[in-house]
Order: structure tokens, then sequence, then C-alpha cells
């Protein structure tokens, strides 16, 4: 799903190498189930399809969240980021793809800075983008997906 994804999606704000970079055919599967083991993760279902998922660390951190390229525009992603943000207090950091940069800023993310970052030595632009998050703040699901 996060390969598709990213060569379908993202591929409008980047070039086929750069996502080719981002999203090899073959990912180190157990660093990221590492990742996911120490991080809350959550997985959106619907009609046993993997519509998306995302990980937050406790510091904050939103490392993913991604929508497969079928459920875009749906609310998934809303949904994944309220559950994820409801797992933390304070400041919550994410480095967000130009294709995503819309999306948080809607949310109430603030760009910190642009940075450019290297993959398989290929330069690609992101934005680290910050939120602080009350209790107030918080939202509720819109659409109800199983994780």
């Amino acid at each position: 799903m996060f390969y598709t994804t990213v060569h379908t999606i993202n591929v409008g704000d980047y070039t086929g190498e750069q996502v080719d970079a981002w999203a090899p055919k073959q990912m180190d599967l157990e660093s990221w189930n590492r990742s996911f083991l120490e991080h809350y993760s959550v997985i959106a279902e619907e009609n046993h399809t993997i519509a998306g998922f995302g990980d937050i660390s406790r510091q904050g951190y939103l490392d993913r969240l991604y929508v497969h390229k079928d459920f875009q525009r749906q609310g998934v992603a809303t949904a994944i980021c309220n559950t994820l943000e409801q797992e933390v207090r304070g400041n919550i950091i994410t480095h967000a793809s130009i294709t995503a940069r819309p999306f948080f800023e809607k949310r109430g993310y603030r760009i910190v800075r642009e940075q450019r970052v290297e993959r398989q030595g290929l330069v690609l632009v992101n934005f680290v983008m910050e939120k602080s998050v009350s209790v107030s703040s918080r939202q509720p699901l819109q659409k109800q997906f199983r994780h």
C-alpha cells in the first residue's frame, strides 16, 4: 500500500526517481516493524482492505501517515490523525511531504522550516511542521474505521 500510494499520489509533486528513492520496491520491513512497535500505530481498514495507516511516538513525532490511493479524500487521514493526536499532549512534529503539507496546514500545523532530505543519493523537499495540541482542540473521529 505504501509503495503504490507514493508512486501514484506523490508523483504529482516529486519526480519518478524521487518516489523510487522514497518508496523503493524492497523496503526494510524489519526496521519499519521495530518503529511501529515503539510507536502508537493505527491501521484503518474498510472491507478487509487497509485504507491507511499512521504512527506517532510518545514524544509527539508523527512519523507516518499514508492513505491508500483508492481511499483518498474520504476522511481516512483525518480519522487516523485525530486518533494519533489524542495520544500526546503538547507539541506534535511531523515531516510533511509537499503533497501532505496542505492537509497538515488545514489541521493547524505550522511550517517550522523547509528541508531537503537525501534518499538514495537524491534530494527531496519536505517540511518540518508543528502543532500544539490541547485537550480542547481534540476532534472526534468523523468516520469510524477499524483500528
